[in-house]
């Protein structure tokens, strides 16, 4: 029961407080002459902070936000950069699984039978078109004819 007491006074004593400062810091603001030199504080603040920006350009030494600004840039370029590395590896799966798909597919016996097959009908086909004829000499691939 004491704990409760005690708890409710530190409460109201606090809740106090807090209105006191509270009550205090619209005075100050209400009053013209804190008004007035906290505007100039700000501005004076303003100022500087421009001034510091000017030499720190003229000595060619970034500010802290230029030094932000390229820090988000480079988180931009960095999760891009990871966005590519993705895309690259998905696309390696995908040429590797059909690297293997076509392994498969040139190791299955009936494919090999196939291939063969069309190789024979090819040849067959040449000795109809071309009847024992040997390819034509690589000289001979081209002639020029002139006039005359």
């Amino acid at each position: 029961m004491n704990e409760d007491r005690e708890q409710t006074f530190v409460d109201r004593l606090s809740r106090q407080g807090e209105e006191a400062l509270g009550r205090i810091a619209e005075e100050l603001i209400a009053n013209p002459v804190v008004n007035r030199a906290l505007t100039g504080a700000f501005e004076a603040r303003e100022k500087a902070v421009h001034a510091q920006e000017a030499a720190m350009g003229a000595l060619n030494i970034p500010s802290a936000a230029d030094i932000e600004r390229l820090t988000r840039r480079l988180r931009s370029v960095s999760q891009r950069l990871e966005g590519i590395e993705d895309s690259l590896d998905r696309l390696e799966e995908r040429a590797g699984a059909a690297a293997d798909a076509d392994a498969t597919a040139t190791a299955d016996p009936g494919v090999e039978a196939r291939l063969d097959e069309i190789a024979r009908d090819l040849g067959a086909l040449r000795e109809v078109v071309a009847p024992g004829s040997e390819p034509v000499p690589r000289a001979q691939e081209r002639l020029t004819v002139t006039e005359s």
